[in-house]
Formats: C-alpha cells, sequence, structure tokens
C-alpha cells in the first residue's frame, strides 16, 4: 500500500490553542492527530490556534530536514467550513512544510472539496511540494453531506476517507441528548457512509466516543464500527487510542483462522479440488480474499509498528 494511503485507524482531536497539548499528542501512539480550529477552539482564540499549529508544523518539518530519525503521528489540521472567512484564513496560515493533509468539516457538496483541492494545488506549487502531496479527510454532519458522500469521496483524488459527524448530524435529526449504547440511532447513517466510502476505495473513519469515563462502553462502540465497515475512529483524549488502535487491528485469533483458511484453500487447489470445505462450510473466492485482505492489514501495521 501507497505509504501516504496507509490505514490510519486512530484519529485524535487536538485543540490548536493548547500548545503543550499540541506537543504532547506528536508522542501519542494515534495514528493521525487533527489539530483543530474548528468546533474545538472559541472565536477568540482561533488567531492563536493558527499561530500555534504552524509554529509546531515548522518544528515538524525542521526535524524531518535534518535527516535524524523522526517519527510523529500523521499531521492533520481541521479547518474552519469551506466559504467562511475563517478557512480562508486557516490555509493561508497552515498549509506548509510539516503538514500531511486538512480535515475538511461539513462538507454537503463535491464543490466545497475541489474549492479547496484548487487552494492546495496552488499552495504546493509555491512550497515546492510535489503535486497531491496534501491530502483531505471530508467530514460528513448532515443529511445533505450524506446523501452526496459518494460525490465527495471522488471530488479528487486528495480525499482518502469520509469522516461521520456524529454531533452535528444527530442534531440535524433532533435526536436525544444523551446517547444510547452503541449510536444504534445512527447505524443507518453510519451504514450509509461506510458504503459510500466502499465504493470510493476510501477510508470510513467513525465519530468519537464521548464519555471518557466509560471505557466499556468505548470498546463496545469501536467493535460495532469495525463491524459496520469503519477502518478507523476519531476519539478526543489520549486514553483512548488503546482501545480504537485494537479494534481495527486484527487480534491474533483473526491472524490464525485466516492463515488456516489460506492453507486450506491452497491445499484443496493443489489436488485439483473444485469446492474447499474448510470448518464446516465452503471456501468461496469472496471469503478467502478476505483471509488475504486480514493477513496483509496485519503486516501492514506490524511493519509500521516495528
Amino acid at each position: 500500500m501507497d505509504q501516504r494511503n496507509a490505514l490510519l485507524r486512530s484519529w485524535m482531536f487536538v485543540p490548536g490553542n493548547r500548545q503543550r497539548m499540541i506537543e504532547k499528542s506528536l508522542g501519542v501512539p494515534v495514528d493521525a492527530v487533527m489539530m483543530d480550529i474548528e468546533d474545538g477552539v472559541a472565536p477568540a482564540e482561533k488567531d492563536s490556534a493558527r499561530q500555534q499549529i504552524a509554529a509546531c508544523l515548522d518544528q515538524v518539518a525542521a526535524n524531518l530536514k535534518s535527516g535524524k530519525p523522526f517519527r510523529t503521528p500523521a499531521r492533520f489540521v481541521r479547518i474552519n467550513a469551506v466559504g467562511h472567512e475563517r478557512s480562508r484564513d486557516d490555509l493561508a496560515l497552515v498549509v506548509r512544510h510539516g503538514l500531511e493533509g486538512l480535515v475538511v468539516p461539513k462538507v454537503e457538496t463535491a464543490e466545497q472539496i475541489k474549492t479547496v483541492a484548487q487552494i492546495l494545488d496552488r499552495r504546493e506549487s509555491e512550497l515546492g511540494l510535489s503535486p497531491g502531496t496534501l491530502r483531505m479527510l471530508a467530514a460528513l454532519e448532515s443529511p445533505k453531506g450524506l446523501f452526496n458522500a459518494y460525490a465527495i469521496a471522488t471530488a479528487s483524488p486528495r480525499v482518502i476517507g469520509l469522516l461521520f459527524g456524529a454531533e452535528d448530524f444527530s442534531r440535524e435529526l433532533s435526536l436525544p441528548l444523551r446517547r444510547e449504547g452503541e449510536a444504534r440511532d445512527l447505524v443507518y447513517a453510519r451504514s450509509a457512509l461506510v458504503t459510500a466510502a466502499a465504493c470510493a476505495h476510501v477510508q470510513a473513519v467513525d465519530g468519537v466516543w464521548p464519555d471518557l469515563q466509560d471505557t466499556e462502553g468505548l470498546k463496545a462502540f469501536a467493535l460495532q464500527s469495525r463491524r459496520l465497515g469503519f477502518s478507523g475512529m476519531s476519539l478526543i483524549h489520549p486514553a483512548q487510542v488503546d482501545a480504537v488502535n485494537a479494534a481495527f487491528t486484527p487480534a491474533a485469533d483473526e491472524i490464525d483462522y485466516a492463515r488456516r483458511v489460506l492453507k486450506a484453500f491452497d491445499e484443496a487447489r493443489a489436488r485439483g479440488e473444485g469446492a474447499v470445505a474448510f470448518g464446516g462450510q465452503l471456501l468461496d473466492l469472496p471469503i478467502v480474499d478476505r483471509a488475504r485482505q486480514t493477513l496483509d492489514l496485519a503486516e501492514s501495521l506490524a511493519s509500521r509498528s516495528s
């Protein structure tokens, strides 16, 4: 897999106006950080957030240029909504060396993605970056955005994934304030986003689990997310990272089962058998392909952590 498009299981929001949090987040074993200038930052603090994020990215760029061993999570910035004056200020300041991508919030149309892509085209040229270096995660937070999910996901090759904005979406549907269970009331919307992402061959990132005290709830929600087809999940605190990463990483028993499936299939084919039986079921090609995908994912994740 192209390293630029490697699976990112855990995406952590970090307030852009909290310098200590930004610096600390770069050492957390999360797959991606989303330095925030949007909803997580008060209007009066947005200028400060832009400045602090820019300074952080400059330091990252200097460390990368030094040639010394240096690794951080993938570095994304959540800008303000496209079309707002604040988003123009965001893009003018945070699109620089050290940045890997943008989280574009409240996306409802493909045109919004194309607008940002055009700005990135220009800024990459000005910065001397290779075309297409900077990526986008599009956050869908409304019924209109969900309705246009496939068009949004395919609006630019820069889009590597769709993020489900659960809280804004819940407000649009006038859902109860307190979340019940594993967000069962949002299963349709989340499944629709996953399906659109799969059609576009991009990642699907679920919304946050908001209760920091409910560890078991987090685990159940992350497991449900994976079973719905999400490739990852957003989160709001470093304490949630391990549970999220674990949920989207093949477990030892899954890896063992996948290996045995492939072994049984290869042995049966070597004997010239058309139908392949394993564990009381017939193995067809989709099952075998999923077994290969499981092993490929496990190998990819293991190589990144070594």
